[in-house]
């Protein structure tokens, strides 16, 4: 195998993860997916359903609905134990990451503990959904749900690409 071709291959799956392009581009696909899907309604659908068209608020209310006692059943009945795991991977990230300085490690985390707020944003978006809500109060909650998950997401973009930056600067002095 030429030696060029190797160092490309392991280039890519380098766990240097801030100075990896992939990284990056997960990062941008999380938080671009995170915002598109609002309670597992895409945002196109609430966007033609405030239009006026009726099929697509038929369906965005039908649609809302499903996913809101779908995430409300998965989180009625694995809360217990999915809080705990999720308490358990952020703290094992959290020791690994800051403890024993593993670069893998404090990427992952600056890409999960976010999204554990949205998931609790979404939990208790759902939480409202199924209280009942006519059609127009729905499309404001799923609108006002993706503002609150954009806000979430431009603070942890903004936190990752500082610390990632800083990183790679030390890197570098280092190197």
């Amino acid at each position: 195998m030429d030696i060029s071709l190797l160092d490309t291959a392991l280039e890519l799956i380098d766990f240097r993860s801030f100075s990896n392009l992939w990284f990056w581009i997960a990062l941008a696909a999380l938080w671009s997916t995170a915002s598109h899907w609002v309670v597992g309604v895409p945002f196109d659908l609430v966007r033609r359903a405030a239009a006026g068209e009726p099929q697509a608020l038929d369906d965005m209310v039908v649609l809302a609905n499903i996913q809101a006692r779908r995430i409300l059943f998965i989180a009625d009945a694995t809360g217990l134990i999915s809080t705990a795991l999720t308490f358990f991977m952020v703290t094992t990230l959290t020791l690994l990451g800051f403890l024993y300085w593993i670069e893998f490690a404090q990427a992952l985390l600056l890409l999960f503990l976010p999204m554990m707020v949205v998931f609790w944003l979404t939990v208790r978006t759902a939480r409202r959904i199924d209280e009942g809500l006519d059609p127009v109060d729905l499309g404001n909650l799923l609108a006002q749900h993706r503002r609150m998950v954009q806000g979430v997401g431009v603070v942890a973009i903004f936190v990752t690409s500082m610390f990632g930056m800083w990183i790679n600067m030390n890197h570098s002095a280092l190197g």
